[in-house]
């Protein structure tokens, strides 16, 4: 026998402080034999069934209660979000029989996806500006559950992410309702068919007793959060990353990795010291945004953090730029110009590459350091200042002190917590979330209406070694985008790169190119010879190190200075200052 309930209609109690349903009014009908279960069909025999008179869908209630009670259960457990919203999600696969479906925080004008099921991974990693995605705009703006008609000339902002369906890549069928917490709308809830019709009025209607579901579910993850971080005294990451000094918006962390996830307790341990911090790791790790995120952690967000770059500080304006100086200090010193340790008093200073500050500096610096005074250079007069210091390298700086590059003394007051920002190869997953930041940013930047990774084109990001870490896989996406693109015949609303799209060595083999050859040739003169010898090691050297100027003189043995002069004199492009 099946029992048709108004689901609408249900009296709430109250459990752990979120409306639940009790009382049911009911009405016996008869049983057929194929009875739909929200949205599959089975011929075998089924227990007692709740149907719900105004959505006129048919629910065995063994099977709801299966479905349901977890979601419900969870509202108590002290659970991690992600985990949370996974079982959230597998639930509307479950009533719903959706091919894929998504949670969406609002963050100002952005929706930032918290948990995915039957999307690709790297969506995860996107983050869709409401002004740009109709479907979603059109969502947040309904009080009620909204379902699009198959033929709606609005674009999915999912079309070609769909897991397991590379040769069809349009979502046809597309529903979804404005998450409410505390009176405000905190998110969306998207349930999306690669099949017309998959869904009905009924299914709109069970979405709208649903989402006050998951709603609730996901106000405990708000609520238990929130308790997390004021016992702990900390502020919310998600709005704690500042305005960069250049007024563009930091990028965000991403990762979900052991490695990153280790980072992260460290910037948490951290965060909310006065301590300073020595990030140490490869070239293009991310070590100025991990950087941002300690100082928005820490007690002086709400101040300014100013970064430099010591390596490209020439050498005889790094004392100006640090400290400052006064109007004619020389030559060109027209006005008294305050230093970056002045510019960032209360705050935070961002030393990049402190390992090529000169030696002497290094002693000026460590006095500033170690005693909060400073003068501006052509000054007798003493500054004090208030700064927390983070410096980063991607050399190791104890080696460098035993080579004597660097003071014993210096390296030491810059090491009181050593951070270890992980290699992009040892991160997993991660790369593709990262990816799915650089796609949506590139599709923005080109006007596509998706811009995807293939399956191929997955695997080939993750069996890469990365010695460029984050930013090489950044400037590999925008390159491989563009080139993508250009290669099209007609340009199509949805890109999809394949693996052999992608720059990476192995996919597509590039010849070696040619030694210049060293031999002496009849005719030319030894200068010449001298000059093309000369010409080639210097070449090769900055080749092995990133077009690091400094580092290329270390290893050749020779002044910074005079490398860049014979750059000049013999036709190489010399570093800029």
């Amino acid at each position: 026998m099946i029992w048709r309930c108004s689901v609408v209609s249900m009296q709430p109690s109250l459990v752990v402080g979120y409306s639940l349903s009790t009382q049911v009014p009911c009405q016996v009908i008869e049983p057929t034999r194929s009875t739909r279960w929200f949205g599959r069909w089975s011929n075998r025999p089924r227990p007692p069934a709740v149907e719900s008179t105004p959505m006129s869908v048919d629910l065995t209630a063994p099977d709801l209660l299966e479905t349901v009670l977890p979601v419900v259960d969870d509202l108590s457990r002290d659970l991690p979000e992600h985990e949370r919203y996974g079982r959230l999600l597998a639930a509307v696969r479950t009533l719903f029989g959706s091919d894929a479906s998504a949670l969406l925080k609002l963050e100002g004008d952005t929706l930032v996806p918290m948990a995915v099921d039957g999307l690709s991974e790297d969506t995860l990693g996107r983050r869709f500006l409401v002004s740009e995605h109709p479907r979603l705009a059109a969502l947040l703006a309904s009080n009620a559950p909204t379902r699009f008609p198959a033929d709606s000339h609005l674009p999915d902002p999912y079309d070609g992410l769909v897991l397991g369906h590379d040769s069809r890549l349009h979502v046809h069928d597309c529903m979804g309702c404005t998450l409410t917490v505390a009176a405000r709308p905190w998110g969306l809830l998207t349930i999306d068919a690669l099949d017309p019709g998959r869904f009905n009025d009924s299914d709109v209607q069970l979405l709208r007793t649903f989402s006050s579901l998951a709603a609730a579910a996901v106000s405990a993850a708000e609520r238990i959060r929130q308790l997390a971080q004021d016992a702990e005294h900390a502020r919310s990451r998600a709005e704690s990353y500042r305005v960069a000094a250049d007024g563009a918006a930091a990028r965000p962390l991403l990762g979900r990795s052991p490695a990153f996830k280790r980072l992260q307790s460290e910037l948490q341990a951290v965060g909310n010291s006065e301590l300073t911090v020595l990030l140490k790791g490869e070239t293009g790790v991310g070590k100025e945004l991990v950087a941002k995120a300690l100082h928005a952690a820490s007690p002086r967000a709400g101040k300014p953090m100013i970064s430099i770059n010591c390596a490209a500080l020439p050498e005889s304006l790094v004392e100006s730029e640090l400290f400052g100086h006064v109007r004619g200090a020389f030559s060109g010193a027209t006005s008294d110009r305050r230093g970056k340790f002045e510019l960032a008093d209360q705050g935070t200073l961002f030393l990049d590459e402190v390992g090529e500050l000169p030696l002497p500096v290094q002693a000026k610096l460590l006095r500033v350091i170690q005693s909060g005074q400073l003068q501006r250079v052509g000054s007798d007069r003493e500054h004090r200042v208030d700064v927390r210091i983070i410096a980063a390298s991607n050399r190791d700086l104890a080696q460098e002190v035993r080579d004597g590059r660097v003071r014993a003394d210096f390296y030491h007051r810059l090491s009181v917590y050593p951070l270890q920002v992980p290699p992009l190869r040892e991160r997993g997953n991660d790369i593709l979330l990262i990816s799915g930041y650089f796609l949506e940013e590139n599709r923005r930047r080109l006007g596509l209406g998706g811009l995807r990774l293939t399956a191929h084109a997955q695997a080939a990001l993750l069996a890469y070694a990365w010695p460029g870490n984050v930013r090489e896989l950044e400037h590999l996406i925008a390159r491989s985008s563009l080139r993508a693109l250009s290669a099209r015949a007609t340009r199509p609303r949805i890109l999809s790169l394949e693996a052999g799209d992608l720059d990476l060595p192995g996919a597509r083999p590039a010849a070696e190119p040619e030694p210049e050859s060293t031999e002496h040739q009849p005719g030319e003169s030894l200068r010449d010879s001298l000059a093309k010898l000369e010409r080639r090691l210097i070449q090769q050297a900055l080749d092995r190190h990133g077009n690091n100027w400094a580092a290329a003189a270390r290893s050749l043995g020779v002044d910074r200075a005079n490398l860049a002069r014979s750059a000049r004199r013999l036709g190489l492009k010399a570093a800029s200052g």
